[in-house]
């Protein structure tokens, strides 16, 4: 059966290689798996060009999924570094690279993830417009943008970060109404900026149909970008915030209604307490379409910790609903992150996932950390790091400071908790001197 979408083919009933894949990776029949995706409350970001893709749902009753970002700037140029980014994010866990590149041979290097990645690949075609057509943004017109999109979508990106939301009335809102830091989203800004200056309404939102005929005919995931996402916790569930959640909802309605697959983007900086409620609202507004959150940062004063800060706001996120979290790496607001920086991001968007995923009941989530404690009950130290998120790290602590006892570790010796319990529970001599 011929199907342009793969939400198409689940509301056809038919089940594709790629849902199989997914309920393969999920512990789920295909069948929960189809009706989930023709609901499109899943979706499997899949262009039929990506030929290297080891396709993943994504979907809040799903495993939380996680997104690295990563691309060139004009300060720093080396693709082959980003090429080695993106080998070790999919080594590590990652389940989505996006590249954000502003500068040099973007087509070249995009079409090079597609040829070698499994990992779905993400783009943000706006920011490409100015370096494909070498042409000051203003004199840019609709045509152009949706042209990268276009361009995009045959290259074979799975999904695109669409700026639709943000509308002339948006410009009017941001003059009128000051947020204290106005518009933090790169691709949000570039099309406000465009508004501004020309007087047109935002392309992506006028000629939203034209885009939905190009992501069907690749079947390209559209990730409703969140243009007026809060960039510090005091702009958080504004109104501009909140009125573009509806515009969103809207959209995503459209999109359905053509089998275009869907995934709504989200904070941000937010406060802690209002992320579970945003959450809900999103769900809500957006019927239940897979939320892309970035963090949500729950506070703005740890530069140089914001994989921390963004881990505590991911993991109340995934907890409370979100189904796809954008790592945010300890260089976030500082500096293009060096292969260091993605390590830890990864790391602490990893552990926020399945933190969100055992608080939500996802199927299996709690079962590896059952084994760890079984693990550590026998002081089996290798079966600890087999099932450590980063068993390399793991045994490196412990290698560095080796005990004088196998069965304990040096920071407690023969005062070992577990061993003394161990001992007493099997009428054994508890030795601790």
């Amino acid at each position: 059966m011929r199907y342009a979408t793969q939400m198409e083919a689940a509301r056809r009933g038919c089940i594709t290689k790629e849902i199989e894949t997914v309920a393969g990776k999920e512990g789920r029949t295909a069948e929960e798996i189809r009706a989930l995706a023709a609901k499109g409350v899943v979706v499997i970001p899949a262009n039929r060009g990506h030929a290297a893709l080891s396709a993943e749902g994504v979907g809040s009753m799903l495993r939380t999924k996680i997104n690295v970002n990563l691309g060139v700037s004009k300060d720093r140029k080396d693709y082959d570094m980003e090429i080695e980014k993106v080998s070790a994010a999919v080594a590590m866990g990652a389940h989505a690279i996006m590249d954000l590149s502003s500068h040099g041979d973007t087509r070249e290097f995009r079409r090079r993830l597609v040829r070698d990645c499994p990992a779905a690949i993400g783009t943000v075609p706006v920011y490409d417009a100015v370096i494909r057509f070498q042409r000051p943004l203003d004199e840019l017109t609709a045509r152009d943008f949706l042209a990268v999109v276009r361009a995009h979508a045959e290259d074979g990106v799975d999904f695109a970060t669409l700026h639709c939301g943000i509308t002339r009335k948006t410009v009017a809102q941001i003059k009128e109404n000051k947020r204290l830091l106005n518009i933090v989203s790169r691709g949000g800004s570039l099309v406000f900026a465009w508004m501004a200056a020309t007087g047109e309404e935002n392309p992506f939102y006028e000629y939203f149909d034209e885009l939905l005929d190009i992501c069907r005919e690749y079947d390209v995931t559209v990730s409703l970008g969140d243009a007026c996402r809060p960039g510090c916790i005091e702009d958080a569930s504004d109104r501009c915030q909140i009125e573009e959640l509806v515009r969103l909802g809207e959209l995503t309605e459209r999109a359905w209604a053509r089998d275009v697959q869907v995934m709504v983007e989200g904070p941000g900086h937010m406060p802690l307490d209002q992320i579970a409620a945003n959450m809900k609202l999103q769900q809500t507004i957006c019927k239940g379409a897979p939320f892309y959150v970035l963090g949500p940062l729950v506070t703005d004063i740890a530069p140089g910790y914001d994989h921390i800060t963004s881990a505590i706001g991911g993991a109340v996120a995934a907890a409370a609903g979100a189904a796809f979290l954008c790592y945010v790496t300890p260089a976030e607001h500082l500096a293009l992150p060096d292969l260091q920086d993605m390590k830890d991001g990864i790391m602490a968007a990893r552990i926020a996932a399945h933190a969100g995923d055992i608080a939500k009941g996802v199927p299996g989530a709690r079962e590896a950390d059952r084994r760890m404690a079984e693990a550590r009950r026998a002081l089996d130290w290798e079966a600890q790091f087999a099932l450590a998120l980063d068993g390399e790290k793991a045994r490196a602590y412990r290698a560095a400071a080796a005990p004088a006892e196998e069965d304990t570790c040096s920071m407690c010796g023969k005062f070992c908790a577990i061993r003394s319990m161990n001992k007493a529970l099997a009428g054994d001599y508890v030795d601790v001197l």
